[in-house]
């Protein structure tokens, strides 16, 4: 649990100015791991991994939909954290992109990016986070993985309650699929050092908005010592 008075102490506060800081003090509030929790990775997929630990900016021509460097700079405290969600036995669910044949219309797409076409296997989950056995994907055809998908009877089955989120990108996919969660009535933890965008502007604001409104957004080392907490309880 993080108190009040930690809870701007986060990557927006050199973006936000303080008149909007003070604009939103009415959202602020102790944050915590809500009670049982599964984790969820958001489109951890291939494609936002290529061109290596670059500016998105110099090699979004060639690689598309890549998240470049901040992609990269999120692999290690992302790894920490399945390791911790797994040592607390946390059921695991993924997300991606369905690419099966004859799965949507036209136009059903997850945003209106205009270019070429991705390959099938820009949408496999990146080698750094093979699922396991027991986890469970979800592949979903618009930005949130609570639309059209079974993720919700899924959490409802197992008598899940909160969610720890991770992944990408912050103003999409993460964004529209936290909202939804937080619509369905699921406390959200997302965890800042594993969660990016293609842009930093655009990460860093849409973290700021989302804690205040829908989320609480954690540090990687408090939701570890949290799971590291429960693993002992368990």
């Amino acid at each position: 649990m993080a108190s009040i008075d930690r809870f701007n102490d986060h990557c927006w506060k050199d973006v936000v100015p303080e008149a909007d800081m003070r604009l939103y003090r009415r959202f602020r509030r102790e944050t915590f791991v809500g009670p049982a929790p599964a984790m969820l990775a958001i489109d951890l997929y291939n494609a936002v991994y290529k061109g290596g630990p670059r500016p998105p900016s110099e090699i979004d021509d060639e690689f598309p939909n890549t998240c470049g460097i901040f992609a990269h700079q999120a692999i290690e405290p992302t790894k920490r954290l399945f390791a911790a969600a797994r040592a607390a036995q946390l059921p695991v669910f993924y997300c991606t992109q369905d690419r099966r044949a004859n799965n949507r219309p036209p136009g059903a797409v997850s945003t209106r990016r205009q270019g070429r076409a991705p390959e099938v296997e820009d949408h496999a989950i990146h080698e750094a986070f093979t699922p396991h056995a027991n986890d469970v994907v979800i592949h979903k055809q618009r930005a949130s993985v609570f639309q059209g998908t079974p993720i919700l009877s899924h959490l409802q089955l197992l008598g899940l309650r909160s969610l720890i989120v991770c992944g990408e990108s912050t103003s999409g996919c993460v964004r529209a699929s936290v909202v939804d969660a937080y619509s369905a009535g699921f406390h959200v933890t997302l965890v800042e050092e594993c969660t990016f965008d293609r842009a930093e502007l655009t990460h860093k604001v849409n973290l700021f908005d989302l804690h205040h409104k829908y989320v609480d957004v954690m540090h990687l080392d408090e939701v570890e010592a949290h799971l590291a907490g429960q693993s002992k309880r368990g």
